[in-house]
């Protein structure tokens, strides 16, 4: 791999790490710095690989020059952290005892401990995910202003006044109590389905699936399972949500960048171990004596990889998704579920379950029924068709809708 791909590549996988650790040791209320260090670290790789040639070792390269940058800033700056400095003698001498713990085990605690922090309840959901997406993610401010539809001065707004709670909160880079974990939990796992739900449809991208993100969103949650705090019922449910529903990644987008519909996908393009490691996580979750919507999503999932189009299969998704919104109703499911109930009681039924939801401003809601109405009434399909081109936004979809257009 030259350096040109190699260092976006270690980027994404050891910016978050160096972050995480280097805010460990100075502070939250410094987290500037830290980033600042990890910046200077991948710009030093950057002007000197492609000149010296690739280390042997360049994780290690990495890790020992962001070493050195973290102690040439305290040798500078002797003062900038009262707390760092207390129980050392006042010479260059306490700055060499100090050691920067880059071990494997205190990689994955300092990101665990971020990942709560950032958590917090006293920040916004946006300001919580934009800082996830930059701290833990690596994301540039261009990316996450990308990600959230936009501008980068909104972003830094944003972000500047994550910091600032982190500040005024005094909230350190420890895992939280037993019970702050319990209470924090969900909107930790919320982040983490947000970020993979942006990676998996993003309205505000020209790119309808981001992978990258969908993969940073099941290495956090990895990170959560690993912890026995934090391996519950809730983290096993939603990893084998994600596994089953990024094991179609593949088959989602067609040749000319359009959308694929689920019907229509090609299922020899379905990742198999994802989905081995999705039932995996899903018989884990059900160890534990308690239905979530985490839990009865990841179990529609299941039944979407499963080729077979049996009437066994659709009389269990339309179960599932009964039981899914008698717990948390939402109109998005209750649109999904009238798929189901197409095909175990008829397309009649699903029509007249679907115009009851009036979701006349739903793309999705008027390709659906376009798509029950397809072999019965063309000028209906015809006119959800177009109606479903005028709302949506992505162009991958409306190059399916068009394509669609034309055969009627």
């Amino acid at each position: 791999m030259q350096s040109q791909d190699l260092i976006p590549h270690l980027f994404r996988t050891e910016y978050s790490k160096l972050v995480a650790v280097l805010s460990k040791f100075f502070g939250l209320d410094h987290i500037e710095v830290a980033e600042d260090i990890v910046s200077e670290t991948f710009l030093a790789a950057m002007e000197t690989w492609p000149y010296q040639g690739i280390p042997d070792l360049p994780t290690a390269w990495l890790y020992r020059v962001a070493k050195n940058k973290t102690l040439n800033h305290l040798k500078k700056h002797q003062h900038f952290n009262k707390k760092i400095s207390d129980g050392f003698k006042k010479s260059n001498t306490w700055i060499e005892e100090l050691v920067v713990d880059l071990s494997e085990q205190n990689i994955r605690d300092s990101q665990l401990q971020m990942l709560f922090a950032i958590c917090h309840p006293s920040i916004s959901t946006e300001s919580q995910i934009s800082l996830a997406l930059r701290v833990l993610c690596g994301f540039g401010i261009d990316e996450i202003a990308d990600a959230f539809l936009t501008n980068k001065e909104t972003i830094n707004k944003r972000l500047f006044r994550a910091k600032e709670k982190l500040r005024t909160e005094k909230i350190q880079l420890i895992l939280p109590s037993d019970e702050e974990i319990k209470n924090r939990m969900e909107a930790v796992l919320k982040t983490i389905y947000l970020l993979f739900n942006e990676g998996y449809y993003s309205e505000r991208s020209e790119t309808l699936i981001r992978k990258e993100l969908c993969l940073e969103a099941m290495r956090l949650n990895f990170l959560l399972l690993e912890n026995p705090l934090t391996n519950q019922h809730l983290t096993n449910a939603l990893m084998a949500l994600m596994c089953f529903q990024a094991s179609r990644l593949e088959a989602r987008v067609g040749g000319s960048g359009e959308i694929v519909l689920y019907q229509d996908q090609d299922a020899s393009l379905w990742n198999n171990e994802l989905i081995s490691r999705g039932n995996y996580y899903l018989t884990k979750a059900a160890a534990w004596p308690v239905i979530s919507v985490y839990f009865l999503e990841a179990s529609i999932a299941y039944w979407h990889t499963i080729q077979e189009d049996s009437g066994e299969k659709w009389e269990n998704i339309l179960h599932l998704y009964n039981q899914l919104l008698a717990i948390a109703y939402s109109p998005i499911a209750a649109l999904n579920r009238t798929y189901a109930l197409a095909k175990v009681r008829g397309k009649e039924t699903a029509i007249q379950e679907a115009e009851k939801l009036g979701l006349s401003n739903n793309h999705f809601y008027h390709m659906l029924l376009a798509e029950l109405y397809r072999d019965q009434n063309p000028a209906k399909v015809k006119s959800h068709l177009q109606k479903a081109l005028e709302l949506c936004k992505t162009d991958s979809e409306k190059k399916l809708i068009e394509k669609k257009l034309s055969k009627v």
